[in-house]
C-alpha cells in the first residue's frame, strides 16, 4: 500500500500565512539593494543597537526595534537603498563582527 504526503497543505486562512521577514520602513521598491542583519549569539543587544545607529543614522528606538526583529526573527532587512550605499552600510555593520549580507531586491 502507498502512502501519499501532501507536501503542499491549503491553509485554511489567510492570517495562518505570516511573511518569511518583514522590511524596515527604509526600503522599498525605489531601492534596488538591502542589507540583512542576522541574529548571532555573542553580540549584546547595545552594542547592536549602537552600531546600527551608527550605521544608518537611526534613532534609539528604531535600534531597538531593529534588534528585536533580529533576535525574534534570526534577521532583518535594516536598509534599502543603492548598492554603494548598501555597502558602505554593511562595512559599517561589520566593524563589529555583526553577521551581514547585501542582496538585490
Amino acid at each position: 500500500m502507498k502512502m501519499e504526503i501532501d507536501l503542499m497543505p491549503q491553509r485554511t486562512s489567510e492570517t495562518e500565512t505570516e511573511p518569511r521577514y518583514e522590511r524596515a520602513a527604509s526600503t522599498s521598491t525605489t531601492h534596488p539593494y538591502v542589507v540583512i542583519v542576522y541574529d548571532d549569539d555573542w553580540h549584546t543587544f547595545p552594542q547592536v543597537e549602537a552600531q546600527l545607529q551608527k550605521a544608518i543614522g537611526c534613532s534609539l528606538e528604531k535600534a531597538e526595534a531593529l534588534a528585536d526583529e533580529i533576535d525574534s526573527k534570526g534577521r532583518s532587512i535594516v536598509f534599502g537603498g543603492s548598492q554603494d550605499d548598501c555597502n558602505r552600510v554593511a562595512s559599517v555593520l561589520r566593524e563589529i563582527r555583526l553577521q551581514v549580507e547585501t542582496d538585490r531586491c
